[in-house]
């Protein structure tokens, strides 16, 4: 399993290169622009990929493999909605996404199989408690990450610009 979580690693990593990388063809005013997306503009979806992530991010850091690799994301302030905008300023956002991929690349690593089938105590942004197999929340961090991509990058083909290959297929080596 965690094979296949080092995988999304790699991959929501590539993925986040690409869309930045597109991201960054538009103006400001193209990325700002509401497209009556769900979080309205490109820069409204990407800052809640972010927010999530750190949401994400924090519950994980509890557990006790991987309090250390996480410590620097429990630094960051708690985001306080699902639309916050953490970051008005593309170069910004870009750079603390870099960041952000580089810690799960590290956290993932980190785990084990026996990791994986932690029970996780935690508390939705509503205050609804939850005891859920840590496995089954990495794969529903990585799933989300992919969903609000793929809005983002239906928004991008709406405003001209092509992120190329986004298949997860991309990214699997063959075998012999």
């Amino acid at each position: 399993m965690k094979q296949h979580f080092e995988l999304m690693a790699t991959y929501n990593q590539w993925m986040n290169n690409n869309v930045y990388e597109a991201v960054g063809k538009l103006s400001q005013e193209a990325l700002a622009e509401d497209r009556n997306a769900f979080f309205g503009s490109i820069l409204g979806t990407l800052n809640h990929i972010v927010v999530a992530d750190t949401i994400w991010l924090k519950r994980f850091a509890t557990h006790p493999a991987s309090s250390k690799a996480l410590g620097p994301i429990m630094e960051l302030p708690a985001p306080d909605s699902l639309d916050q905008v953490l970051f008005e300023d593309f170069g910004r956002l870009h750079e603390h996404r870099q960041w952000l991929d580089e810690q799960i690349i590290h956290w993932i690593s980190g785990l084990d199989d026996a990791d994986l089938g932690y029970i996780l105590s935690y508390h939705n942004i509503k205050g609804v408690a939850s005891n859920k197999r840590l496995s089954s929340l990495v794969l529903h961090f990585f799933n989300h990450q992919t969903h609000h991509r793929g809005q983002a990058s239906t928004l991008l083909s709406q405003a001209g610009v092509d992120i190329g290959v986004t298949d997860l297929l991309a990214l699997i080596p063959q075998e012999a």
